[in-house]
Order: structure tokens, then C-alpha cells, then sequence
């Protein structure tokens, strides 16, 4: 199934996310409703939604609660994004100027801020305690992850397990959720709310060791950010990690300076040349893959449906994308 396809049968659904965001970004306050707007508006791929809403009609769910779960999911990640940009000093998302980088730090952090209390607010009105429970813990992993990744910059000797602890918690935990979740409101057994995790998780961790890989290896205005900005902000990504394991003495200190003298772009183009001399973004493409053979072996629990291929098709796209 391609992506058209997944649209095409997601559409109802989405479009009902879609007015929701929209309704429920709506404030008082004029500058949350500018800025809220244009994050929300920027052309992302409501991946996290989608897979929620996906996941809801793959257990043949009928009620509507499954549509403000998706929505929640879109808002906390939203949040994120305002913060990691501030973060990150980033001044280009998705082909686009960052948030931060038109209306200040200052009113993207709080606008942040109001993303994740108006999620909550949702996460109250669905009245289901195990569903608060999850995306609270879910929300503060997020935090932890955020931190962590912070903690690791500039460090060449970051370990292969430690990079995806790191990605687990920034970025697999939401799609975790957003899978999970559905068969919470579902009642489904523990079994299906299991691999639903599981699915959620191993997609997740795919998704983004692609994003790292592509930081390297996309051209800018495919990936609708600069290429090396994980280098250029001290990120010792996975392919990095591989690189240094692998590389020659020289290379191995060309590759410990960039990343510890926070002056990597001055040696972006060397640095492409090892990392594919030393094999790293098929390594990483590797292990990407691993993780979405896992992620499909966990939707075998759920019937044969339009809804489950496209959860299977969904985790083959998430490593053969070129944005």
C-alpha cells in the first residue's frame, strides 16, 4: 500500500484531527494563536496521528475518542519541536523558518508550554485513567530524553547503547503511545495492547535512526533543514557512533575534534567521505531495518485488515523516505 493509499484510507479520519487541532488551538490570546497556527500549519506528515487513528480502526473501534487521542499526540509533538528548536538554536524546519527564528525563544518556549497543558486538558476531557497515566509518563520520558540528549553533546565517545536510549525516549516513546493507546480505548486484551507498544516503539527507533542518517546524506531542500545540523549542534548520532568504532587513528581524530570542538561543518564534506567509507549509513540503514522486521512481526496479532497493511506499509515507508 502506498502512501496515497494510507491517505486516501485515513482520510476521514485525519481531516477530523485536522479541525480539532485547529479548534482547540484557538486562545485568547492573539500571539498563541499566530504562533500555534503556524507550527501547526508547517507541512508536517501527522505520522504520530495517523498511526493512532490507524491503530483504532485496525481493532475495528467505534466511538470518536480515538480523534482527540490523535490530536493530543499531534500537540504534544508539536511542543517538543518549539522547544528542541529553541534548544538547538535551529532557524530552518520542514523548508520553512523555525518558530523561534520569527516570533523569539521566548514566546516559543512558552508557547510550548501552552501545547502540553491544552494536551492535557484533552487527555482529561477523554476521562479513561490508564490513557492519562501513559501519556503523562510518556510526556515526562520525552523530557528525560531531551535532557539526555543535551547531557551527550560533544561527546565522541557516546556508546552505542547509550544513542538509543537516548532516541528511545525523545522519539519512540510518543510513537509508542500514539499505537498503544488505541487499544486502551479499544479494550482490547493485553496481549494486542502489547505488541501495538511493541510496533509503536520499534517504528519509532527506525524513524529516527533514518533522520539521522539522512542529516548526513539528504539534500537540504528535501529534508527541509540544513544538512549536518546534528553535527554543526554536537549530536553523536549513530552513524558517527559506527564511524568512530571503525575508522582509521586519522579519521577517528578528525571525527573526536569536529564533534568535540563544536566546528563540525568545517569538515562536513571529510566527514561524509568516512562515514561512507567506513560503511556507517548502511550500518545504520541496517539496523533501521531490523527494528521495522520487528515492528511488522508485532501487528501479526491483529486481524487481516485495510488498516493493518497500512500499519505494515507504514513501517516500510518510515525507511525508504527521502524526507
Amino acid at each position: 500500500m502506498d502512501q496515497h493509499a494510507i491517505r486516501a484510507l485515513s482520510s476521514d479520519d485525519m481531516q477530523a484531527v485536522n479541525n480539532q487541532i485547529m479548534q482547540r488551538l484557538q486562545s485568547d490570546v492573539p500571539l498563541v494563536n499566530q504562533l500555534g497556527f503556524y507550527i501547526i500549519s508547517g507541512g508536517g506528515k501527522r505520522m504520530r496521528p495517523m498511526l493512532t487513528v490507524l491503530a483504532a480502526r485496525a481493532l475495528n473501534y467505534q466511538g470518536d475518542a480515538h480523534i482527540k487521542l490523535a490530536s493530543i499526540i499531534e500537540f504534544i509533538h508539536t511542543a517538543t519541536l518549539l522547544h528542541d528548536d529553541v534548544v538547538d538554536e535551529s532557524d530552518l524546519r520542514r523548508g520553512r523558518d523555525t518558530a523561534n527564528a520569527l516570533f523569539g525563544n521566548a514566546a516559543s518556549v512558552l508557547v510550548g508550554d501552552f501545547l502540553y497543558t491544552r494536551a492535557f486538558q484533552m487527555m482529561a476531557e477523554i476521562g479513561n485513567l490508564r490513557v492519562m497515566e501513559i501519556l503523562a509518563e510518556t510526556t515526562n520520558v520525552i523530557a528525560e530524553g531531551e535532557v539526555m540528549q543535551l547531557m551527550n553533546c560533544n561527546d565522541p565517545h557516546l556508546s552505542e547503547e547509550a544513542y538509543f536510549n537516548v532516541i528511545y525516549c525523545k522519539t519512540a516513546k510518543l510513537f509508542e503511545a500514539a499505537t498503544r493507546l488505541p487499544a486502551i480505548l479499544s479494550a482490547a486484551n493485553e496481549s494486542i495492547e502489547s505488541a501495538l507498544q511493541d510496533y509503536g516503539r520499534y517504528l519509532g527507533t527506525a524513524f529516527q535512526i533514518i533522520d539521522d542518517v539522512m542529516d548526513y546524506t539528504a539534500a537540504s531542500d528535501v529534508m527541509g533543514k540544513s544538512v549536518g545540523d546534528d553535527l554543526a549542534e554536537g549530536k553523536t548520532t549513530l552513524p558517527l557512533i559506527h564511524a568512530i568504532r571503525t575508522a582509521n587513528d586519522e579519521q577517528r581524530q578528525l571525527l573526536t575534534r569536529a564533534i568535540m570542538e563544536r566546528n563540525g561543518l568545517d569538515y562536513l564534506e571529510q566527514i561524509q567521505e568516512i562515514l561512507q567509507q567506513t560503511g556507517a549509513f548502511d550500518y545504520s540503514r541496517n539496523k533501521a531495518e531490523d527494528e521495522i522486521r520487528k515492528a511488522k512481526l508485532a501487528l501479526s496479532v491483529l486481524p487481516e485488515t485495510p488498516y493493518r497493511q497500512a500499519l505494515m506499509s507504514l513501517a516500510d515507508l518510515a525507511v525508504n523516505r527521502s524526507s
